[in-house]
């Protein structure tokens, strides 16, 4: 819990009154591998934080999935467009290793926000911190190639090399497994 006490305070102080009211809402779990945290079509009831292991977020397909982000240790996993609006999710998060997470509900997370002087201030640094996010993917794909996508990646998460699986991550780039072993033979 201590992680997210920091992450947190990396965004913004929280005194010690709103960190008790907000730690009290947090449920720690355990997830195996493998392990769908939130299926196509359900409603996202959590927010959560990534303490140990990687999840991705990916729309289930018949052939192949479509992965579109992966999140690692101190960085929040959640169908965030679902948790907000309260609609279903059109796609899926899944862990890629076991993971431990620390969760919060949405109702438990607008308790906080009414409740503590500091939660709405979080709540709105860690939106535009995604929408951040959210935005250089998109620039990315509309304006990098494929292997220039696969270097940004391994340059900015050097993580993922150990973790994830190649086809996961030749679909995040745009690319079927076969041309990204041919970008691999290029640049190795």
């Amino acid at each position: 819990m201590e992680e997210i006490r920091q992450f947190i305070a990396s965004i913004t102080p929280m005194n010690d009154d709103d960190w008790q009211l907000f730690s009290s809402k947090l449920e720690m779990v355990n997830v195996k591998k493998k392990i769908v945290l939130l299926k196509a079509g359900e409603i996202e009831n959590y927010l959560s934080f990534i303490t140990k292991g990687a999840a991705r977020v990916h729309i289930p397909l018949e052939e192949n999935d479509v992965t579109f982000g992966f999140l690692f240790e101190n960085e929040f996993v959640s169908a965030y467009d679902s948790f907000l609006t309260r609609q279903p999710s059109e796609y899926q998060t899944e862990t890629i290793t076991d993971t431990t997470l620390w969760r919060i509900s949405y109702q438990d997370l607008q308790d906080v926000y009414q409740n503590t002087d500091s939660g709405n201030a979080i709540g709105r640094r860690m939106n535009e911190n995604m929408y951040l996010l959210k935005s250089k993917r998109e620039l990315s794909l509309l304006s990098k190639s494929a292997e220039e996508r696969y270097l940004d990646l391994f340059t900015e998460r050097p993580e993922l090399i150990k973790q994830i699986p190649l086809k996961h991550i030749a679909s995040y780039i745009g690319v079927t497994p076969q041309a990204l072993s041919r970008i691999r033979r290029r640049i190795y």
